[in-house]
Protein backbone atom coordinates (compact mmCIF):
# COMPACT_ATOMS: atom_id res chain seq x y z
CA UNK A 1 0.00 0.00 0.00
CA UNK A 2 0.94 3.68 -1.28
CA UNK A 3 2.60 6.24 1.63
CA UNK A 4 -0.60 8.66 2.37
CA UNK A 5 0.12 11.99 1.15
CA UNK A 6 2.68 14.64 3.74
CA UNK A 7 0.71 17.83 4.66
CA UNK A 8 1.40 21.06 5.72
CA UNK A 9 -1.40 21.86 7.51
CA UNK A 10 -1.56 22.57 11.37
CA UNK A 11 -2.30 20.75 13.84
CA UNK A 12 -6.33 22.15 14.23
CA UNK A 13 -7.77 25.00 12.64
CA UNK A 14 -10.82 26.84 13.52
CA UNK A 15 -13.77 26.66 11.61
CA UNK A 16 -18.23 26.23 11.30
CA UNK A 17 -20.25 23.99 10.78
CA UNK A 18 -23.55 24.55 10.18
CA UNK A 19 -25.79 22.39 13.23
CA UNK A 20 -29.85 22.42 13.19
CA UNK A 21 -31.07 25.24 15.64
CA UNK A 22 -32.93 23.47 18.76
CA UNK A 23 -36.25 25.47 17.50
CA UNK A 24 -36.55 23.39 14.27
CA UNK A 25 -38.72 20.67 14.67
CA UNK A 26 -40.14 19.96 11.39
CA UNK A 27 -37.78 18.53 9.39
CA UNK A 28 -37.73 17.60 6.02
CA UNK A 29 -35.66 17.39 2.61
CA UNK A 30 -38.59 17.67 -0.70
CA UNK A 31 -37.13 16.30 -3.50
CA UNK A 32 -38.26 17.12 -6.90
CA UNK A 33 -36.95 16.46 -10.41
CA UNK A 34 -33.83 19.05 -10.18
CA UNK A 35 -34.57 20.61 -7.00
CA UNK A 36 -34.64 20.69 -3.51
CA UNK A 37 -35.98 22.07 -0.67
CA UNK A 38 -34.72 21.59 3.51
CA UNK A 39 -36.89 22.52 5.56
CA UNK A 40 -34.04 22.33 8.65
CA UNK A 41 -33.41 25.57 10.03
CA UNK A 42 -29.45 25.77 10.54
CA UNK A 43 -26.67 28.23 11.80
CA UNK A 44 -22.94 27.72 11.94
CA UNK A 45 -21.43 27.19 15.28
CA UNK A 46 -17.60 27.70 15.81
CA UNK A 47 -15.76 24.40 15.64
CA UNK A 48 -11.95 23.30 16.31
CA UNK A 49 -11.15 20.78 13.28
CA UNK A 50 -7.75 18.67 13.97
CA UNK A 51 -5.44 17.10 11.79
CA UNK A 52 -6.35 13.33 11.25
CA UNK A 53 -2.81 12.99 10.46
CA UNK A 54 -1.07 13.85 12.81
CA UNK A 55 -3.65 12.44 15.44
CA UNK A 56 -1.90 10.78 18.58
CA UNK A 57 -3.83 7.46 18.10
CA UNK A 58 -4.46 5.73 14.97
CA UNK A 59 -8.08 6.87 13.30
CA UNK A 60 -9.73 3.74 12.91
CA UNK A 61 -13.38 2.63 11.14
CA UNK A 62 -14.08 0.84 14.39
CA UNK A 63 -13.01 3.39 16.90
CA UNK A 64 -14.22 6.76 15.17
CA UNK A 65 -16.36 5.36 12.56
CA UNK A 66 -14.18 6.96 9.45
CA UNK A 67 -10.92 6.11 8.12
CA UNK A 68 -8.40 7.35 5.51
CA UNK A 69 -6.37 5.14 3.51
CA UNK A 70 -4.63 5.15 0.58
CA UNK A 71 -6.22 3.87 -2.64
CA UNK A 72 -4.75 4.68 -6.28
CA UNK A 73 -8.20 4.30 -8.89
CA UNK A 74 -7.81 3.17 -12.68
CA UNK A 75 -10.37 6.18 -13.21
CA UNK A 76 -8.60 9.08 -14.96
CA UNK A 77 -11.32 11.65 -14.65
CA UNK A 78 -14.20 11.19 -12.09
CA UNK A 79 -15.88 14.02 -14.53
CA UNK A 80 -15.88 11.34 -17.01
CA UNK A 81 -19.81 9.35 -16.92
CA UNK A 82 -18.74 6.66 -19.59
CA UNK A 83 -15.38 6.04 -17.37
CA UNK A 84 -16.94 5.55 -14.18
CA UNK A 85 -18.77 2.34 -15.38
CA UNK A 86 -15.87 0.38 -13.69
CA UNK A 87 -15.68 2.35 -10.28
CA UNK A 88 -18.32 0.01 -8.72
CA UNK A 89 -15.82 -2.98 -9.02
CA UNK A 90 -12.77 -0.75 -7.83
CA UNK A 91 -14.97 0.03 -4.61
CA UNK A 92 -16.14 -3.76 -3.92
CA UNK A 93 -12.48 -4.24 -3.79
CA UNK A 94 -11.38 -1.87 -1.50
CA UNK A 95 -14.31 -2.34 0.61
CA UNK A 96 -13.51 -6.01 1.11
CA UNK A 97 -9.77 -5.15 1.71
CA UNK A 98 -11.07 -2.80 4.32
CA UNK A 99 -14.03 -4.52 6.26
CA UNK A 100 -13.39 -7.86 5.27
CA UNK A 101 -16.91 -8.35 4.13
CA UNK A 102 -18.40 -11.24 2.20
CA UNK A 103 -20.91 -9.31 -0.21
CA UNK A 104 -20.70 -5.40 -1.18
CA UNK A 105 -23.50 -4.21 -3.02
CA UNK A 106 -23.67 -0.95 -4.77
CA UNK A 107 -25.97 1.98 -4.22
CA UNK A 108 -24.31 4.98 -6.82
CA UNK A 109 -21.98 7.80 -7.01
CA UNK A 110 -22.79 11.48 -6.87
CA UNK A 111 -20.13 13.73 -8.08
CA UNK A 112 -19.77 17.51 -5.98
CA UNK A 113 -18.51 20.24 -8.14
CA UNK A 114 -19.22 24.12 -7.75
CA UNK A 115 -17.53 24.54 -10.58
CA UNK A 116 -19.40 21.86 -13.23
CA UNK A 117 -23.18 22.48 -13.88
CA UNK A 118 -25.67 19.43 -14.71
CA UNK A 119 -27.73 17.12 -14.03
CA UNK A 120 -26.47 14.93 -11.03
CA UNK A 121 -23.52 17.39 -10.02
CA UNK A 122 -24.03 19.28 -6.49
CA UNK A 123 -22.00 21.32 -4.64
CA UNK A 124 -20.56 20.34 -1.29
CA UNK A 125 -22.84 19.33 1.94
CA UNK A 126 -22.38 22.14 4.05
CA UNK A 127 -24.22 20.67 7.60
CA UNK A 128 -23.33 17.62 10.10
CA UNK A 129 -25.43 14.42 8.73
CA UNK A 130 -25.36 10.68 8.13
CA UNK A 131 -27.13 9.89 5.04
CA UNK A 132 -29.23 7.31 6.73
CA UNK A 133 -31.05 6.75 10.18
CA UNK A 134 -31.35 3.64 11.84
CA UNK A 135 -34.42 2.41 10.40
CA UNK A 136 -34.08 3.75 7.26
CA UNK A 137 -30.64 1.96 6.99
CA UNK A 138 -31.78 -1.27 7.93
CA UNK A 139 -35.24 -1.21 5.66
CA UNK A 140 -32.53 -0.15 2.68
CA UNK A 141 -29.68 -3.30 3.74
CA UNK A 142 -32.92 -5.79 3.61
CA UNK A 143 -34.30 -4.83 0.82
CA UNK A 144 -31.06 -4.78 -1.52
CA UNK A 145 -29.41 -7.86 0.20
CA UNK A 146 -32.85 -9.77 -0.89
CA UNK A 147 -32.33 -8.21 -4.49
CA UNK A 148 -28.77 -8.87 -4.84
CA UNK A 149 -28.72 -12.63 -2.60
CA UNK A 150 -31.92 -13.77 -2.87
CA UNK A 151 -30.54 -17.37 -1.89
CA UNK A 152 -28.08 -16.55 -0.01
CA UNK A 153 -27.71 -17.31 3.64
CA UNK A 154 -28.78 -13.74 5.29
CA UNK A 155 -26.36 -11.58 7.09
CA UNK A 156 -25.48 -10.87 10.43
CA UNK A 157 -24.15 -7.33 9.98
CA UNK A 158 -24.32 -4.98 7.54
CA UNK A 159 -22.42 -1.42 6.97
CA UNK A 160 -23.93 1.26 5.20
CA UNK A 161 -21.19 3.62 3.77
CA UNK A 162 -20.08 5.80 1.57
CA UNK A 163 -16.30 5.99 0.11
CA UNK A 164 -15.15 9.74 -0.70
CA UNK A 165 -12.36 10.82 -2.97
CA UNK A 166 -11.60 14.03 -3.88
CA UNK A 167 -9.90 14.88 -7.38
CA UNK A 168 -8.79 18.43 -7.65
CA UNK A 169 -5.14 19.00 -6.45
CA UNK A 170 -4.45 19.98 -2.89
CA UNK A 171 -4.66 21.76 -0.73
CA UNK A 172 -8.71 22.10 -1.20
CA UNK A 173 -10.81 24.98 0.03
CA UNK A 174 -13.95 22.61 1.11
CA UNK A 175 -12.13 19.75 2.92
CA UNK A 176 -14.31 17.05 4.67
CA UNK A 177 -14.87 16.91 8.50
CA UNK A 178 -15.66 14.09 10.05
CA UNK A 179 -16.78 13.56 13.74
CA UNK A 180 -15.71 11.28 16.22
CA UNK A 181 -18.46 8.47 16.85
CA UNK A 182 -17.42 8.92 20.71
CA UNK A 183 -17.81 12.41 20.79
CA UNK A 184 -21.65 12.36 19.67
CA UNK A 185 -24.70 11.47 21.66
CA UNK A 186 -28.06 10.02 20.89
CA UNK A 187 -29.65 12.93 21.97
CA UNK A 188 -28.02 15.10 19.33
CA UNK A 189 -29.35 13.50 16.50
CA UNK A 190 -32.43 13.94 14.41
CA UNK A 191 -34.43 12.69 11.80
CA UNK A 192 -34.50 14.51 8.13
CA UNK A 193 -36.95 12.88 6.43
CA UNK A 194 -37.00 12.41 2.52
CA UNK A 195 -40.14 13.49 0.84
CA UNK A 196 -40.16 12.80 -2.81
CA UNK A 197 -43.04 15.11 -4.80
CA UNK A 198 -43.16 16.00 -8.24
CA UNK A 199 -43.13 20.13 -7.48
CA UNK A 200 -41.76 21.32 -4.18
CA UNK A 201 -44.51 22.63 -2.17
CA UNK A 202 -44.54 26.41 -0.97
CA UNK A 203 -45.76 28.11 2.69
CA UNK A 204 -47.44 26.18 4.98
CA UNK A 205 -48.17 23.08 2.94
CA UNK A 206 -44.48 22.42 3.62
CA UNK A 207 -45.27 21.49 7.25
CA UNK A 208 -48.63 20.00 6.86
CA UNK A 209 -48.77 16.87 7.90
CA UNK A 210 -47.69 13.80 5.43
CA UNK A 211 -49.46 10.47 6.02
CA UNK A 212 -46.90 7.63 6.35
CA UNK A 213 -44.04 10.09 6.51
CA UNK A 214 -42.64 7.73 9.57
CA UNK A 215 -42.16 4.71 7.21
CA UNK A 216 -40.21 7.25 4.25
CA UNK A 217 -36.43 7.36 4.32
CA UNK A 218 -34.33 9.36 6.41
CA UNK A 219 -31.09 10.94 6.55
CA UNK A 220 -29.62 11.92 10.27
CA UNK A 221 -29.31 15.37 11.08
CA UNK A 222 -27.50 16.95 14.16
CA UNK A 223 -28.16 19.55 16.87
CA UNK A 224 -24.40 21.37 17.80
CA UNK A 225 -22.34 19.74 21.04
CA UNK A 226 -19.72 21.18 22.31
CA UNK A 227 -18.46 17.72 23.16
CA UNK A 228 -17.91 16.61 19.47
CA UNK A 229 -14.55 16.34 17.66
CA UNK A 230 -14.16 17.07 14.54
CA UNK A 231 -11.01 15.53 12.64
CA UNK A 232 -10.03 16.28 9.05
CA UNK A 233 -6.95 14.84 6.40
CA UNK A 234 -5.94 17.85 4.47
CA UNK A 235 -3.85 17.79 1.49
CA UNK A 236 -5.82 14.86 0.22
CA UNK A 237 -4.95 13.28 -3.12
CA UNK A 238 -6.63 11.38 -5.73
CA UNK A 239 -4.53 7.91 -4.64
CA UNK A 240 -6.87 8.69 -0.67
CA UNK A 241 -9.91 7.44 -0.18
CA UNK A 242 -11.85 8.01 3.04
CA UNK A 243 -14.63 5.40 4.11
CA UNK A 244 -16.91 6.73 5.91
CA UNK A 245 -19.87 4.76 8.13
CA UNK A 246 -23.46 5.73 8.05
CA UNK A 247 -24.89 3.33 9.91
CA UNK A 248 -23.18 -0.40 11.37
CA UNK A 249 -25.85 -2.82 12.91
CA UNK A 250 -22.81 -3.72 15.37
CA UNK A 251 -23.56 -1.42 17.85
CA UNK A 252 -20.54 -3.00 19.96
CA UNK A 253 -18.54 -0.43 17.28
CA UNK A 254 -18.48 3.07 16.15
CA UNK A 255 -21.61 2.55 14.18
CA UNK A 256 -21.93 6.43 12.66
CA UNK A 257 -20.06 9.32 11.46
CA UNK A 258 -21.66 12.91 11.21
CA UNK A 259 -19.65 14.67 8.26
CA UNK A 260 -20.13 17.66 5.90
CA UNK A 261 -18.16 19.62 3.90
CA UNK A 262 -16.18 22.84 5.41
CA UNK A 263 -14.83 26.56 4.48
CA UNK A 264 -10.81 26.03 5.15
CA UNK A 265 -9.97 29.72 5.30
CA UNK A 266 -6.06 28.82 7.18
CA UNK A 267 -4.75 27.85 3.39
CA UNK A 268 -4.80 30.95 1.18
CA UNK A 269 -3.15 28.50 -1.93
CA UNK A 270 -6.50 26.54 -1.48
CA UNK A 271 -8.20 25.17 -5.06
CA UNK A 272 -11.52 24.71 -6.10
CA UNK A 273 -12.55 21.12 -4.09
CA UNK A 274 -14.02 18.36 -6.74
CA UNK A 275 -14.99 15.27 -5.47
CA UNK A 276 -16.69 11.63 -6.12
CA UNK A 277 -18.37 9.92 -3.18
CA UNK A 278 -20.11 5.96 -3.78
CA UNK A 279 -22.27 4.77 -1.48
CA UNK A 280 -22.76 0.69 -1.00
CA UNK A 281 -23.63 -1.67 1.79
CA UNK A 282 -21.31 -3.95 2.72
CA UNK A 283 -22.88 -7.48 4.67
CA UNK A 284 -21.03 -10.19 6.70
CA UNK A 285 -22.47 -13.57 6.13
CA UNK A 286 -23.79 -15.95 8.07
CA UNK A 287 -22.41 -18.71 8.85
CA UNK A 288 -23.47 -21.96 7.29
CA UNK A 289 -25.30 -24.23 9.23
CA UNK A 290 -24.71 -27.95 9.30
CA UNK A 291 -27.56 -30.41 7.96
Amino acid sequence: MAKLAPSRAADAIDAVIDYLIPTSTINRRFWAPGKEYNTGQYRPYPVTIRNARRAEEPITLDTHGFCLSSQPSAIRDFRDADALGGYPAEVIAITQRLTGADLVVPMGGQLRSPVISGTGIQPPAAEAHVDFNTRSAQKLARRLYDTAAPDGLGYDRFIAFSLWRTFSAPPQDWPLALCDFRSVGDEDAVANVKVDVDEIPTGDALFAPIPGEDEMMAATIFHHNPAHRWWYFPDMTADEVIFIKFHDSDHARAWRAPHTAFHDSSRPDAVTRESYEFRAIAYFSKTARPA
